[in-house]
């Protein structure tokens, strides 16, 4: 079977109306969309970003898991993300400070 993806990258983008902490309280929908047009303008083909539902580590937010390793990474800004373009994705290697 042909390889279609080499990293799937999914966001939580929660949201809760109760007092819970929830992934979207922390700008997780508009980092996911600066994550997926990173990608784009990158030119990474074998890279697909997503918006996943409650992964149940909403007290970790924003959070999102990288498959097919199953790597998971607590990020806040747009470096944090670059620095997990940069590092996973293109080079392969885990960032430990963001990894959860």
């Amino acid at each position: 079977m042909t390889e279609i993806y080499r990293y799937h990258l999914f966001f939580c983008t929660n949201e809760r109306d109760d007092d819970r902490d929830y992934c979207q309280q922390h700008g997780a929908k508009s980092l996911r969309e600066y994550a997926k047009q990173r990608v784009k303008q990158l030119k990474l083909t074998k890279v697909r970003v997503n918006n996943a539902g409650c992964l149940n580590r909403c007290t970790l937010g924003p959070i999102l898991v990288i498959y097919p390793e199953g790597v998971w990474y607590q990020y806040q800004n747009e470096a944090d993300i670059d620095e997990i373009i940069e590092s996973h994705l293109q080079n392969g290697k885990i960032v430990k400070r963001l990894q959860r």
